[in-house]
């Protein structure tokens, strides 16, 4: 049975499936793993201090505890704080206590003199005694870290939907939080179709081509914190179909068929996905290019995506609907696409109807540009088509022509979208 796409802007489409996920309210699942371990993790719950950090007053450098007001001046030395421990030394005016970075500050001294700025008046070689001068004027504070002063008790620290980075991690582990609630990772079941499709490593023959979809986009859903289940290559034949679409139900929270999607009686991707779960398929095309055939869908209460099979197709469609949708359902609060400004190079035509988006090399601002002027790159297209991978492979990132735009002009500014 052949059919015909109703097209829809593709954020429209995208919104439509996220507003059916939500309305499914199946919330992430949490999990406990090792702190040390867990860069690139979503927090699960807010994390709240319990303590002050630091916990005591703190020197910044090595040098000697004083009161400011003493200062400058010749100083007596009434010992050493040993690093690790709480001191029992008292400060008086004209008093100095030799200190360690990180040392607790005693109890008297308001700051600490740097040991350069310190000068030695016996020679004895025993710097936590005898007598010191300082020609430096120091004020309340100075080269101390108070209690708190970085994080104070009852305070919001790291809020739910962080994807934690190397200093969260450290953050974590100075409350001697060894263990942190994270949202599980969201198993993905790649699902790559057709007779005429191979493995990336088997021997290939005129008329076939290798699967690189699955290992492609595995790799982009796992840079975005998925779990993939590789289904590998299902032969064109309802039944196999049928039986891949229950096992993903079961065993995955997010299902991608690549290929299947269009108009052929052998696409049977848009029948299977209605057997799936309610409500089923929500958007079948989309005014996009390059993945017209692009097929949204939410199946008792997990998001199901029909990319096209042409790479360069399968891998746009995945970058702008795939990965909004998959750090959406981890609660990722901070994840941003990341943007550079450019100046196209040349005209690019584009169809009207349709959101287009293509690939651009960015070629370093001429180094002479007027002073005082901030010079974009160069945005410059690459050719290529839906089924010629090193199009992507040569490119440097996106850019979009809109829907109603018919021609970018060369030295149009243009947002690139970096692929990175």
């Amino acid at each position: 049975m052949m059919r015909t796409f109703d097209l829809l802007p593709p954020s429209v489409a995208l919104a439509k499936m996220h507003a059916a996920l939500d309305a499914a309210q199946l919330g992430p699942q949490v999990e406990r793993v090792n702190t040390a371990a867990a860069r690139g993790r979503i927090l699960a719950v807010d994390i709240v201090s319990s303590i002050p950090l630091p916990e005591f007053r703190r020197s910044t450098v090595d040098g000697y505890a004083v009161r400011a007001g003493s200062t400058p001046g010749v100083l007596r030395v009434i010992g050493e704080v040993r690093m690790g421990e709480i001191t029992h030394l008292r400060v008086k005016f004209g008093d100095a206590a030799l200190i360690h970075t990180g040392g607790n500050v005693p109890e008297g001294a308001d700051a600490v003199v740097m040991i350069e700025q310190i000068k030695f008046l016996d020679t004895s070689g025993d710097h936590a005694s005898g007598k010191v001068q300082t020609q430096t004027q120091i004020t309340s504070g100075d080269n101390t870290i108070q209690p708190g002063e970085d994080v104070k008790a009852g305070e919001v620290v790291i809020r739910a939907g962080t994807r934690l980075r190397e200093q969260e991690i450290g953050g974590l582990l100075s409350f001697g939080m060894t263990e942190v609630g994270v949202v599980r990772k969201p198993r993905v079941a790649l699902i790559a179709s057709g007779d005429e499709v191979v493995p990336p490593g088997a021997p290939i023959r005129l008329g076939q081509v290798r699967n690189i979809n699955t290992p492609m986009l595995a790799a982009l859903i796992e840079r975005n914190g998925g779990e993939v289940i590789d289904f590998g290559i299902l032969p064109d034949l309802r039944d196999a179909f049928d039986s891949a679409a229950a096992r993903a139900m079961r065993e995955a929270d997010m299902v991608i068929f690549m290929a299947g999607t269009s108009m052929s009686e052998r696409d049977f991707t848009p029948d299977v996905v209605n057997g799936m779960g309610k409500p089923g398929i929500l958007v079948h095309g989309i005014a996009f290019r390059p993945g017209k055939p692009t097929l949204f869908a939410v199946c008792d209460g997990k998001p199901v995506y029909g990319l096209p099979g042409n790479p360069v197709s399968a891998f746009v469609t995945a970058e702008l609907f795939v990965t909004p949708t998959l750090l959406r359902m981890q609660g990722d609060i901070l994840s941003s696409v990341r943007t550079v400004s450019a100046t196209l190079s040349q005209d690019v035509k584009s169809p009207r109807d349709l959101e287009h988006w293509f690939p651009v090399k960015l070629v370093p601002a001429s180094a002479g540009a007027a002073k005082g002027v901030t010079a974009l790159p160069t945005a410059e297209p690459v050719t290529t088509k839906s089924n010629l991978i090193f199009g992507l492979v040569r490119a440097d990132g996106l850019v979009c022509a809109p829907i109603g735009v018919d021609r970018l002009t060369a030295g149009t500014q243009v947002e690139v979208r970096l692929m990175v």
